[in-house]
């Protein structure tokens, strides 16, 4: 399931679930535990104001009311906090902060009743007390509002009370000063929930992302678990494969090496001439294939070596140069004979490389002989040794054959990996050497790249490190390659500045 999928899934059915029910629950009882002593603080500023119309018996009556059902109200909020997420039914702790919450209402309403009966002959009084009750209204109203508007039900039934109550007692007075204020009460109350409403929108969205939020998280941290532990099967899997290969490559190689052997003995006609020049046909044949096999599995088990990490590299001074010329005059006769020019354009002034002569032969080995046989007869392959401006040196070798397309060289860079045109063109190969090749240049700390044009030809690249490049600093003195001689006595050389 895609991400939009999921946010999609919680925009339809997240309203409905009991976690956002449960959020918006959590947020009306922290707010009254936050406002806890805002509410009587207030409770008690309005009781003594009373006094100034009503008997202090009235209004300490109402005091103790209000106070009473405020406690009973935070003690419910308390309880709800410290109860666990898992042993919370949102139903019933909602009731319960209704019934609460009911009893403050009723008991807010109560202040509007605090003065009836007492002596209304003085004008001033009643009317400062008239408009005190409708500051008050308009002060509760706007405080429920902010920290009650998460649970509409519960606004409601914490501030219809006191408005019913304060607009009966304006109204009782059958004035149209108080008429009109009732009227205005009425008015601010419906304002005060059109504005609790808008706030309530804003909470569900916020808790809505959020809770998309934390199930996209927990997806996520999901599908890592699980990409985590696919990546560790593939690559235990991987090392598995590795070791059985240089396993039986071993094993292979024993019983290989004798059939080479004796069938090497016999095509030789060592022990005496075979009469039958099938046999000596057959016997060609043999040998013949179990040198490729034997290639084969040399190729495999070098692979399967470099990727369980345990292909060492005998370093020493050596001149990249010197290994392509020697490289080139192994195969410089199968070239001649399939008519290929060979062009050599190389520095012989370039420092020696710390390196693995073994390697280096292996790779110069590999991109020549991939050149030569996928080059169609009468081409040319240019052979290239430089430093680059970076002060790398690079082997480059580049050719005119069919080339690679350009989806395909991905492929070709994998294990067993060939281009489909270069299979209907060139010789049978095992797809092994430019994976060996690579790697071993890696091994190196260099880089290898193949840049490939459909029909006008391939160039490959191996660009060693400049840390790798050393000059003697004298012909008595000689000094250490920082790094690369750790822990064993060899040759000291200098980086070439």
């Amino acid at each position: 399931m895609t991400v939009r999928d999921v946010r999609k899934r919680f925009a339809q059915e997240e309203r409905r679930v009991p976690e956002l029910q449960y959020e918006l629950v959590s947020m009306f009882v922290r707010n009254e535990l936050s406002a806890q002593w805002t509410l009587l603080v207030l409770a008690i500023i309005f009781s003594l104001a009373s006094m100034f119309w009503a008997s202090e018996q009235q209004a300490l009556i109402w005091l103790i009311a209000i106070v009473t059902a405020k406690i009973v109200l935070l003690e419910v909020c308390r309880k709800f906090i410290v109860t666990p997420r898992e042993e919370v039914n949102v139903k019933v702790w909602y009731w319960r902060l209704f019934t609460a919450e009911a009893c403050c209402g009723f008991a807010w309403a109560g202040f509007a009743l605090v003065g009836i009966g007492e002596d209304s002959s003085n004008q001033s009084y009643v009317y400062s007390s008239h408009v005190f009750l409708f500051a008050s209204l308009i002060v509760v109203l706007a405080i429920r509002m902010t920290f009650a508007s998460t649970l509409l039900p519960i606004l409601y039934v914490g501030t219809v009370p006191m408005t019913l109550a304060v607009v009966g007692r304006l109204f009782l007075q059958q004035d149209f000063f108080y008429v009109a204020l009732a009227s205005m009460a009425v008015a601010v109350h419906l304002y005060f929930i059109f504005l609790a409403k808008g706030l309530q929108a804003t909470a569900c969205s916020m808790l809505e992302y959020r809770l998309q939020k934390d199930i996209l998280i927990a997806e996520l941290a999901e599908a890592k678990l699980i990409s985590d532990e696919a990546r560790r099967r593939a690559e235990n899997a991987n090392l598995a494969k590795s070791q059985f290969l240089a396993t039986m490559s071993h094993e292979l190689r024993t019983p290989l090496n004798a059939v080479l052997g004796f069938s090497e003995v016999m095509k030789n006609e060592v022990l005496g001439p075979l009469e039958n020049k099938r046999y000596h046909e057959y016997v060609q044949n043999i040998h013949t294939s179990g040198a490729h096999l034997l290639n084969l599995i040399n190729e495999i088990l070098d692979l399967s070596r470099i990727e369980a990490g345990k292909y060492e590299l005998h370093e020493h001074p050596v001149r990249i140069v010197d290994v392509l010329d020697d490289s080139c005059s192994l195969l410089k006769l199968r070239a001649e004979t399939k008519g290929l020019e060979l062009i050599e354009l190389y520095d012989a002034t370039l420092p020696a490389l710390w390196a693995d002569e073994r390697s280096l032969r292996q790779i110069c080995l590999n991109l020549i002989s991939n050149a030569i046989k996928f080059t169609p007869r009468g081409g040319s392959i240019t052979l290239i040794v430089k430093a680059n401006a970076d002060g790398e040196q690079v082997l480059s070798i580049r050719d005119t054959g069919p080339g690679i397309p350009e989806h395909e060289i991905p492929k070709v860079m994998e294990a067993f990996g060939q281009g489909s045109l270069a299979q209907k063109t060139a010789e049978g190969g095992t797809g092994l050497g430019l994976p060996i090749v690579r790697k071993l240049i890696e091994l190196h700390g260099g880089r290898f790249e193949l840049k490939s044009k459909l029909r006008k030809g391939t160039e490959v690249t191996a660009f060693f490190p400049r840390n790798r490049i050393i000059k003697l600093s004298g012909d008595a003195e000689v000094k250490t390659v920082t790094g690369l001689c750790m822990g064993k006595r060899k040759p000291q050389y200098t980086h070439q500045s």
